[in-house]
């Protein structure tokens, strides 16, 4: 009930003052992200049981693998309602992988793509990472947009038929340390 009326307030009122915390997903978050980002990429790209399968793979090697102290989960709670997530995940040799960045369509446009990225950077910095690489879609403009202000570059291109149809995904890079 509570999730369904913060999610009314700020589709009522788009220009509402939001107030939002980043902080480590809770028992059960990190799954709702998988089923979360499968429901809103099916509703915006199309994306179906492909995207979805990937997704939920990736959770679970998340949480059977999880490294504490260098991997992180972090979620946008607004009013007690879970309005994005992001993961960093640790991939060796000083290496980290930013995972699953979503902000969902009530809580667009308000910073909370930027905060969670954020969290990501300040946490592989703290950590010493030495770069942080991620995988996108060149249709995700707004999550493009956020990447390129943080300083991630794109470093390849490749059409991909992961999700049931030819996507053309991209590998973008940002370097921690010179």
């Amino acid at each position: 009930m509570v999730e369904a009326l913060t999610r009314a307030r700020f589709l009522l009122d788009p220009d509402a003052q939001v107030e939002f915390v980043i902080r480590p997903a809770r028992v059960g978050e990190v799954s709702q992200v998988a089923a979360r980002q499968s429901i809103l990429y099916a509703a915006s790209h199309g994306w179906g049981r492909e995207l979805e399968t990937l997704e939920a793979e990736t959770i679970a090697a998340f949480l059977r693998r999880f490294k504490p102290g260098r991997e992180e989960c972090w979620v946008a709670d607004l009013d007690g309602t879970m309005a994005g997530a992001v993961f960093l995940t640790d991939e060796g040799d000083g290496l980290a992988r930013l995972r699953l960045l979503h902000v969902e369509p009530f809580a667009r446009r308000r910073g909370i793509g930027d905060a969670l990225v954020g969290a990501c950077l300040r946490f592989a910095r703290d950590k010493g990472y030495g770069r942080i690489i991620l995988w996108t879609h060149t249709v995700l403009d707004a999550a493009r947009r956020i990447y390129a202000r943080h300083g991630f570059e794109r470093i390849a291109t490749e059409v991909h038929h992961e999700f049931g149809e030819p996507v053309q995904g991209e590998t973008w890079q940002l370097m921690l340390i010179e």
